[in-house]
Parts: C-alpha cells; sequence; structure tokens
C-alpha cells in the first residue's frame, strides 16, 4: 500500500450486503474497494441450503449464492482485499481506514461487517475449539459421522443445524436452557426426527474431554446435575455484531448491543459513513434483507458523494 491510498468507497465486509451494494456502485461508475477479514460471502457462505432467497424455487446453496454474488460484483469493477478494519477516523475531509496491511482512505465508507456466533463461556468451549466445540455444523459435521452430538440452543439455528446434523451423527442431545423457540415449521421437523432428544430447562455449565478431545457435556437440569457423552458438542445460541473495531473511538455509531446506528439514509454518526445488512440496528438477519439494504445503501452513497 501506499501512504496515502485513496478509494471513493470502501466496503468493510464481503457478505451478501456488501457484495450486493459493490455491484451498484461499480455499476455507478463510483471505484469500490472491499475489505474482507475471513470468508467472502460472510455467514451465508458458510449456511449449507438457503431455502427462502427469493429467485430459486429450490432453493440453493449458500457457498453458491456467496460465489455468484462475488463474481457479479467482480464483473463490474469491484475489487475485493483481505485484510482487517481495525479503526476509521475522520481526517482531511476524507475517512481513514486503519487495517492490518496498513492506512488508507475513502471519500465514503459502509460498514456491512455482519455478524458472528455468540459463545456461551463454560470452561472448556476455548479449550476445545476446533477440537470438539464448533459453531458451523456446514464446516464441521461431516467429522462427526457415526458419532454423538450435543447441540445447544433452542431457536431457528439450533433446530436447523441439529437437524442438518442428523445426516452424519448416530443420535443427538439438543440442550435448550429454557424452551424452544424455533418456527413451527422446524419443530415439526424435529417431532419426526427419532435421532434428536430434546432437554428442556437443562443449562450447559462446562464442556469436558481428555487428550485434546471432548467426551462429555456437564449441565443443570432442573436443578439436578447431569451429563451427556458426547464426541463433540456444537453451539448455536445467537448472533453478535461485529463492532470490535468501532468500540472505543466510535461508540456514538453504535447501541448496547453493539449494532450499528443510522438514521434513515443509513448513515451512520459520522457523516458519509454508512451502514447494511445483519450488523444494522433491528436488522431482520435474512440474506434477502441485508441484500435490500445493500442496494440501498449504494443509492444513498452515491447521492453522499455526488454533493461533495
Amino acid at each position: 500500500m501506499t501512504e496515502h491510498e485513496t478509494h471513493d468507497l470502501v466496503i468493510i465486509g464481503a457478505g451478501p450486503a456488501a457484495l450486493t451494494a459493490a455491484v451498484y456502485t461499480t455499476r455507478e461508475d463510483i471505484e469500490t474497494l472491499l475489505i474482507e477479514k475471513g470468508v467472502v460471502g460472510g455467514l451465508a457462505a458458510i449456511t449449507e441450503w438457503v431455502d427462502n432467497y427469493p429467485g430459486f424455487a429450490k432453493g440453493i446453496s449458500g457457498m453458491e449464492l456467496a460465489s455468484e454474488l462475488q463474481a457479479q460484483a467482480e464483473r463490474f469493477g469491484a475489487k475485493i482485499r483481505l485484510a482487517e478494519v481495525t479503526g476509521i477516523a475522520e481526517e482531511g475531509g476524507l475517512k481513514k481506514l486503519s487495517t492490518t496491511e496498513g492506512d488508507l482512505y475513502a471519500k465514503a465508507v459502509l460498514i456491512a461487517t455482519g455478524t458472528d456466533y455468540k459463545k456461551i463461556g463454560v470452561p472448556g468451549e476455548q479449550e476445545f475449539y476446533g477440537h470438539g466445540v464448533h459453531y458451523c455444523a456446514t464446516c464441521d459435521g461431516a467429522l462427526y459421522r457415526g458419532k454423538r452430538l450435543v447441540v445447544v440452543g433452542g431457536g431457528n439455528s439450533a433446530v436447523q443445524e441439529g437437524l442438518f446434523l442428523t445426516k452424519f451423527a448416530t443420535h443427538i442431545d439438543l440442550l435448550v436452557r429454557s424452551e424452544l423457540k424455533a418456527s413451527d415449521v422446524l419443530l415439526r421437523e424435529l417431532e419426526k426426527n427419532d435421532k434428536i432428544t430434546v432437554h428442556l430447562g437443562t443449562t450447559t455449565d462446562a464442556i469436558i474431554g481428555e487428550n485434546g478431545q471432548v467426551t462429555q457435556v456437564a449441565g443443570t437440569q432442573n436443578g439436578q446435575k447431569v451429563t451427556f457423552e458426547t464426541d463433540g458438542v456444537f453451539v448455536f445460541v445467537g448472533l453478535k455484531p461485529n463492532t470490535a473495531f468501532l468500540q472505543a473511538a466510535n461508540a456514538a455509531m453504535l447501541d448496547e448491543q453493539g449494532f450499528v446506528k443510522s438514521d434513515a439514509n443509513l448513515q451512520t454518526a459520522m457523516p458519509g459513513v454508512f451502514v447494511a445488512g445483519d450488523v444494522h440496528q433491528n436488522s431482520t438477519m435474512q440474506i434477502a434483507s441485508a441484500v435490500g439494504e445493500g442496494a440501498t445503501a449504494a443509492l444513498k452513497i452515491r447521492g453522499y458523494l455526488e454533493s461533495l
């Protein structure tokens, strides 16, 4: 990078909202760079199957959808760079972005960093991460063919991913802290699947293992200590916004949960910095709505750049 590398628009993230915005901005001849620290396509890319995205009557794999979005954005001239943004500030009428590859500047910025999986914060979770503790069924489910699993959570993600894991596991214990909160469609599927045993009112207290591999989950059910023999644990207890790079210097942009706030034009508390997708306050956490916000943000950004 040069010392004063400058772009018309820098998009932080490369998920569905970001890629859609890039399709719109590049077609408007707005020079656009996307910076992604993880997987292009975001959580959509590691979702096994997407059944509710309009236009795909038979559904589409998350990876294929992400790949098509990337190819479309790149066809119009969008550039994608793998790096991590660590800070953003105003400087000389531009937005200065600090990244792991050096500083760069932009006339406008779109924050579309999405969300990440929440952790449960119990002993053994961090110790056995990647060695028996997982957060992505599509990524790691095949490792447990013919084995037992514990799935933690009671919402749509936990039930949907648990059902997917029955393709590989011989049995799954679903540990639900209070009650199931999944949709009726998923609950009906759950009732029909004899590979899953649901344990309501059950907390996950510790993940136990030996020789570097998970062997048990310790919990509490109705005041009684319980243990579940298992070969692995999959945790699905919600999502958190990817806004660590904003927490200190840009706290005015965030709500109490760390999601990015905006006005009706999707502009944040810092002029010229916009937001779209799952990281946006009150997001519905749906690919279709993220794509819609990405398109809207692109049009608002065009208006902002024209006003400069």
